[in-house]
């Protein structure tokens, strides 16, 4: 059975940095689409940033130049480096593998049926 498990939520004050991981069993990260979803309180579930195969990686225009994705696929994990974190990056953050882009208003609950998705980890930005 696929499990994909994220950790290193948490809070930081704006302007901090924090790094989420995600490893996965059942399956390998080298040879799947991965994405890291993320959905704040009243809004819709947001790629953040995907790694599509034979794509360069992706990032959402409110996290370019602040958000890296990365993987090691020896450990079989891939990361998030949120840097200068800003109040509006407060959200329960995801990474999927092999699901698509999310249709307007879709709730990333909603949309686990499609793909392997973890159980997500709370990251809360102060002022």
């Amino acid at each position: 059975e696929v499990q994909l498990v994220e950790s290193g939520g948490g809070s930081v004050q704006a302007g901090g940095s924090l790094r989420l991981s995600c490893t996965a069993s059942g399956l390998f990260f080298d040879t799947s689409d991965m994405g890291w979803y993320r959905q704040a309180p009243g809004n819709e579930c947001e790629v953040v940033s995907s790694a599509r195969s034979g794509s360069s990686t992706y990032y959402a225009d409110s996290v370019k130049g602040r958000f890296t994705f990365s993987q090691d696929n020896a450990k079989n994990t891939v990361y998030l480096q949120m840097n200068s974190v800003k109040p509006e990056d407060t959200a329960v953050y995801y990474c999927a593998a092999e699901a698509p882009t999310p249709v307007v208003g879709d709730s990333c609950y909603a949309m686990r049926p499609f793909g392997h998705w973890g159980q997500g980890t709370q990251v809360t930005v102060t002022s």
